[in-house]
């Protein structure tokens, strides 16, 4: 059979498979078992459980689960709450102080918790009741927080850009680096949305706040601070040299889970071993689907897949931008309805070759495919954030929270249309403190 042919049988079987309900890691192995003995044979399978286990035999892999305890420790905290309450009470004599203080909570936190439904939950929680109870509008309360919460996969540090790193081989200290400036460059536009949308509400009661006194303003900063600190001490020892991002996550991890016990007193056995618990869930669940791709990939390899696609993307006549354009509009499906993790694991090995032959930055076309995957996270079906903040106001309608959610959405694309007219903001910070790549 054609490998064209035959690879857009896979993309409909692997649809097809995923969306009976199966897990991510078991479909894409069922998939590649199927392929792999109706095309290679059954000795072919003698060599699934060396690639699965093989893709595990990965030291940056140990910093996927010490991240997630890193968030786990967090999330199980006050420290949303308290870092919301301390935006709040230092930027209150700022017009539309409040709204600014919720995504700034929610970059903060997701750069501390490096997940979007727990950024969503643990600000959305005092966020969405204290901007309606002053008078903005739902859709503004809503979707500001959706929104917010989908920078957890992009600020470093983030498992999603860890991922992507070991899919790519790509280094991952570039890859947070990356990060930096297209996220602060969305929390800017997220921020100008909010305070356009307030303005455009016509009550210019709500761009004012309460006051506080500099010594409430001050009180709260112990509870804050320590978290703040092990942020940019990981990425100090990280790009300092001081040690890898695996010994670095190890660290953050331990010194979490020490200051959620020391200034939360998270000192019950039951709530350690909560913490604990879903952290190992999830650090297996996307380390299996890892495991699972890497089949997934040797498979495509094996049955040259892969190559002929990118041989048949080097043969079109056609201008690099519009093959981005394609992979942009294949990425967006793509995160409607699975995801990151296993849409970066699956999609990683075949659009790599294609874009680098084409000549672009495979640093810069992380963040690119990071954004679409916010997207997705904000976008139904599947639109985990919308779920989630329908779960914490379920009061306010999920057309609303969509509704409010879409200018973000908007604010998305306008991040990668500026990433692909002005490439350097991804790419110059990761030059700049760690050398150009060659």
């Amino acid at each position: 059979m054609d490998p064209l042919l035959l690879g857009a049988l896979v993309a409909l079987c692997t649809i097809i498979v995923l969306f009976s309900g199966v897990s991510v890691a078991v479909g894409l192995l069922i998939v590649s078992a199927g392929f792999l003995m109706i095309f290679d044979g059954m000795r072919s399978l003698e060599l699934m459980p060396e690639i699965l286990f093989g893709k595990l035999d990965n030291f940056a892999l140990l910093s996927i689960p010490m991240f997630i305890i890193m968030g786990a420790s967090i999330a199980s905290t006050r420290a949303g709450a308290d870092l919301y309450e301390a935006l709040e009470r230092w930027l209150t004599r700022v017009p539309g102080g409040l709204v600014i203080s919720n995504l700034g909570a929610c970059a903060l936190f997701a750069a501390m918790s490096g997940s979007s439904p727990a950024t969503c939950a643990a600000i959305g929680k005092m966020g969405i009741p204290e901007m309606r109870k002053r008078g903005y509008p739902d859709g503004v309360a809503a979707g500001s927080i959706a929104a917010g919460g989908t920078l957890g996969i992009l600020i470093p540090p983030s498992v999603t850009m860890i991922v992507y790193g070991i899919a790519t081989e790509t280094s991952i200290g570039r890859l947070f680096l990356a990060g930096v400036i297209p996220g602060l460059l969305l929390v800017a536009l997220f921020m100008a949305w909010s305070l356009y949308s307030t303005w455009k509400s016509g009550n210019a009661q709500l761009l004012t706040a309460g006051s506080y006194t500099w010594r409430e303003r001050f009180e709260i900063l112990p509870r804050v601070l320590p978290f703040l600190g092990i942020i940019l001490g990981v990425l100090y020892a990280m790009y300092g040299g001081i040690a890898t991002p695996s010994e670095t996550a190890a660290v953050g991890a331990l010194l979490c889970l020490l200051i959620a016990m020391v200034i939360y007193k998270l000192w019950a056995p039951a709530a350690l071993w909560t913490v604990l618990r879903d952290s190992t869930k999830e650090s297996v669940m996307i380390l299996f689907i890892i495991a699972a791709a890497g089949v997934f990939s040797y498979m495509l390899s094996s049955l040259f897949i892969t190559q002929s696609i990118a041989e048949w993307i080097g043969t079109l006549d056609v201008n690099r931008w519009v093959l981005m354009g394609t992979v942009n509009v294949f990425l967006l499906i793509a995160g409607f309805f699975l995801p990151p993790v296993a849409v970066i694991l699956m999609a990683a090995p075949i659009l790599l070759p294609i874009i680098t032959t084409a000549g672009f930055d495979p640093i810069w076309f992380a963040v690119v495919l990071t954004i679409n995957m916010e997207i997705g996270l904000i976008s139904p079906p599947v639109g985990l954030n919308l779920y989630v903040i329908n779960g914490i106001a379920p009061d306010i309608s999920l057309k609303t929270i969509l509704t409010g959610s879409l200018p973000f959405v908007a604010c998305m694309v306008i991040a990668i249309v500026l990433l692909c007219v002005f490439p350097g903001l991804a790419t110059w910070l990761p030059d700049a403190v760690m050398g150009p790549a060659f």
